[in-house]
């Protein structure tokens, strides 16, 4: 497939999704346009993505760690992800690798988890893109709203008033660094949406 037909995206949101049974919704928009492409992820993956993109580094490699340093060894390098087929509601992905002229099937989640830690770019195909992706209804609007409106949820605590902005940040980062210590990456995500969330409200 040409280039033409690829388009160029970026990690725009990840977000727990309440109607996938623990599962999350990547999102990612298009960087010379509107549209949105939601891709519902397992957990793990998540979270994979998800601490790669807030600099957070776990004492031991995970998986895609790993991977990346086993691809680093063998004198090869990612060169980009591409995002080439949606068949009977699977997405399916390619990851084109520097020296080798060849591309390796892959989970679209596992190819984003290795894009973050290479730094290069994501592609879609402009048939996909054209079958699951949609325009938002305000192109000024909130990101997370976006999100939300995606995932079908609210941000937690919504029903309760919280602590003190700055007393409940100062125990979330603590309880991040705890978390991160003991290697429960499944609790370091959910207060990492904690925080985030929390900083978005200011």
């Amino acid at each position: 497939m040409s280039d033409n037909n690829k388009i160029q995206v970026e990690i725009m949101g990840l977000a727990a999704s309440p109607a996938s049974g623990g599962a999350y919704a990547l999102i990612l928009k298009e960087v010379s346009g509107t549209r949105r492409l939601p891709i519902i992820i397992g957990a793990f993956e998540a979270q994979a993505i998800a601490l790669e993109m807030e600099g957070i580094k776990p004492p031991r490699p995970l998986t895609h760690d790993l991977i990346k340093n086993i691809i680093d060894a063998l004198g090869v390098s990612l060169h980009n992800v591409f995002i080439s087929e949606l068949r009977d509601g699977t997405f399916f992905a390619r990851l084109a690798l520097n020296s080798m002229n060849t591309e390796i099937d892959s989970r679209p989640s596992d190819a984003i988890a290795l894009a973050v830690r290479y730094g290069v770019p994501i592609f879609v195909s402009e048939v996909v893109m054209d079958e699951a992706a949609f325009v938002p209804e305000e192109e000024e609007g909130d990101e997370r709203s976006d999100i939300e409106k995606i995932v079908g949820g609210s941000t937690k605590g919504g029903e309760r008033k919280p602590p003190p902005k700055m007393t409940r940040l100062e125990m979330l980062q603590k309880q991040l660094k705890e978390a991160i210590e003991r290697e429960d990456y499944e609790s370091a995500a959910k207060i990492r949406d904690e925080i985030r969330s929390l900083s978005q409200g200011d």
